[in-house]
């Protein structure tokens, strides 16, 4: 945490504002946050369990055998998911395995009724599993790997792909309202609006029927990578791979706070206490921090509908093809990095499993690879999960040769 922010954010804060608060005690990376009616915080992470936090003691729930990566809130309980591909339900801290995906869990949602979870995953499809009765779960195919669900108030469930496709799905059906050149990693459904966040940086708001895009918050940073939303206070807040986080006020539809909460990126997973004053924030981080909404430094009131990044029909396609599949884990530039992968400054003749400071998979560490542009193309020719057994390293594909070769043309010269 970058400790210069925090100070002078927290002086900025108003006498009676919500206080600053942590939760210490994971082993690992925060990738999700949940918070329930009463207050409840629960966090997913990167050491496979989830923390259920009421004031006192963390209460540690393990069952999954890979990173718990996502969760929300049911009715008596959790239901989460992670990168062993599992969906499991939790009642009074007892695991309850509803399935599994045939690949990783990417985000859960909970209906406004709660009687349904739905689960995103990168095997392509999104899963609805019945929380009441005994009911089978239904499985939905989306064509590529699924990022982000979410329940608008109605109970209408819309879910976002890696494709860059924003689908509405009724009666099981599928139906893209709108479309962009990059992955959806997060989605957030309010009052007449839809909330999308996408690999190549962009937050924009739709219409949940037509798709048309309302107000766009675009800004130089990327990806984005959480959102939450306040019905308590209309605030919107976005996190993205950069450290920053954005709160829009959706009665206004201005950005009105603005902060770079920690070092260095990523913020993974936001979520609001009731009532809005508080919005919690993790990522790579082993600890969640509680900000007071009131201490994110305000910014002037800035309107949305401004664009900044290059559209992905303009940028060349072996930078296009980085951004899509690997800059959400893998930064360019020397020295250490935050993000969820290794740097790829140098890789090019590099043994895979040695920069140093980076704790890698088993199956990583003293491996022979040494990468080059063959073995980079049958890394993604056939996917990591096929080329490496066992590696960490999320599922990416990229089926075509010549998005291959125009990647490692582009990591040549970007890597340098």
């Amino acid at each position: 945490m970058c400790r210069l922010v925090l100070a002078l954010a927290l002086a900025a804060a108003p006498a009676g504002a919500a206080d600053f608060a942590t939760l210490k005690g994971h082993g690992g990376p925060i990738m999700d946050i949940a918070v329930d009616a009463e207050g409840h915080v629960a966090t997913a992470s990167f050491d496979n369990t989830v923390g259920l936090w009421d004031g006192g003691a963390p209460r540690w729930l393990e069952a999954h055998e890979a990173a718990a990566t996502a969760l929300a809130f049911v009715p008596g309980g959790l239901v989460s998911g992670g990168d062993d591909f599992a969906v499991i339900r939790w009642r009074d801290g007892a695991p309850e395995a509803l399935g599994r995906h045939a690949g990783k869990v990417a985000d859960v949602a909970v209906s406004p009724d709660g009687r349904t979870a739905a689960t995103a995953s990168w095997d392509g499809t999104v899963a609805l599993w019945p929380l009441e009765g005994e009911a089978e779960a239904t499985s939905i195919p989306v064509g590529t790997g699924a990022g982000a669900v979410a329940f608008a108030e109605d109970g209408t469930l819309f879910a976002g792909t890696q494709g860059g496709d924003v689908l509405r799905i009724a009666d099981g059906t599928p139906r893209a309202i709108a479309r962009s050149g990059f992955g959806v990693n997060t989605l957030v459904a309010g009052p007449g609006w839809l909330a999308v966040g996408t690999v190549d940086g962009a937050t924009r708001i739709l219409d949940p029927e037509t798709g048309e895009t309302l107000h766009d918050f675009t800004l130089e940073r990327r990806p984005i990578l959480a959102m939450d939303w306040s019905p308590d206070t209309g605030m919107l807040a976005v996190g993205d791979g950069d450290g920053w986080i954005m709160v829009v006020d959706t009665s206004t539809w201005k950005i009105v706070r603005d902060v770079r909460a920690t070092r260095q990126g990523p913020v993974w997973a936001l979520a609001f206490a009731p009532g809005g004053a508080t919005l919690w924030a993790g990522g790579l981080d082993d600890v969640a921090y509680g900000w007071p909404v009131e201490a994110l430094d305000p910014t002037p009131a800035i309107d949305g509908d401004r664009a900044f990044l290059q559209a992905a029909s303009t940028m060349p396609n072996g930078e296009r093809q980085f951004v899509r599949k690997c800059s959400i884990c893998h930064a360019l530039e020397p020295g250490p990095s935050r993000r969820a992968g290794p740097t790829l400054h140098g890789v090019f003749g590099r043994r895979a499993g040695t920069v140093p400071g980076y704790r890698y998979s088993d199956t990583l560490t003293g491996s022979p690879i040494v990468w080059s542009a063959e073995t980079i193309d049958a890394l993604f020719d056939q996917g990591p999960d096929h080329y490496i057994p066992g590696t960490k390293m999320p599922m990416q594909v990229i089926g075509g040769a010549n998005d291959r070769a125009d990647l490692i043309a582009f990591l040549e010269t970007a890597t340098e």
